[in-house]
C-alpha cells in the first residue's frame, strides 16, 4: 500500500527534517504549477520516471525549465539503451503515486529500491527545492540537503548528473 502525505511527512519528523506546505488546486503540468504557485522561494521540480530496455527504472528530478534529450539520456543516467515514460501503472507499482503527482519524494514507496534516483546538478544550486509531496494538491518545500538526507534514508542515494540544459534565451 501507497504512502499518504501525512505517511511522509511523519517519517521525515522522524528524521528531524522540517518542510513547509501550501495546499492548492491539483496541477498536472509544470505549466499549471506556474500559474497556481505565486510567489514561492527556491526552486521548482519536473520529474521524469523511465524505464531502459532491460527494465531499469530511473527517476529524474530536475529544474522545471530543463531540457533534457530522451534520445540521448541514457548515457548520462547509465541506462542499457534508450529510455522511454514508464506507463501509469508502473508509476502505481514502483512508486506510488499518480500520473502528475511524480516527486523525489516518491522513493519512499520503493520499499524494493528498484529505481535509481537522480538529481540534476542545476537543481543542487537551490538552497530550497519545492515538490508535491506524494499527491499534486500539496507542494513542499525542502531543504536541498534535507532532501538528499532524506532520499538516503530510504536506501537511494541519489545520483547528481548533468541531466540537461538550460533553456536558451530567446
Amino acid at each position: 500500500m501507497s504512502a499518504s502525505p501525512d505517511d511522509l511527512f511523519a517519517y521525515l519528523e522522524t528524521l528531524g527534517i522540517k518542510t513547509e506546505t501550501i495546499h492548492h488546486p491539483p496541477v498536472f503540468t509544470v505549466e499549471e504549477s506556474k500559474r497556481l504557485r505565486g510567489e514561492i522561494p527556491g526552486a521548482h521540480v519536473k520529474n521524469l520516471f523511465l524505464k531502459d530496455k532491460k527494465g531499469g527504472l530511473f527517476l529524474i528530478s530536475a529544474l522545471e525549465d530543463t531540457k533534457i534529450d530522451l534520445k540521448s539520456i541514457h548515457e548520462v543516467i547509465g541506462g542499457s539503451g534508450r529510455v522511454s515514460f514508464c506507463s501509469a501503472d508502473q508509476l502505481r507499482d514502483h512508486l506510488g503515486v499518480e500520473p502528475g503527482s511524480v516527486t523525489p519524494f516518491a522513493v519512499f514507496n520503493d520499499k524494493e529500491i528498484k529505481v535509481q534516483a537522480i538529481l540534476d546538478h542545476r537543481l543542487m544550486a537551490f538552497e530550497r527545492i519545492n515538490v508535491h509531496p506524494l499527491v499534486n494538491s500539496m507542494t513542499t518545500g525542502i531543504a536541498r540537503d534535507e532532501l538528499i538526507a532524506f532520499m538516503s534514508a530510504t536506501g537511494h542515494e541519489p545520483a547528481v548528473l548533468a541531466v540537461g540544459e538550460a533553456p536558451s534565451a530567446e
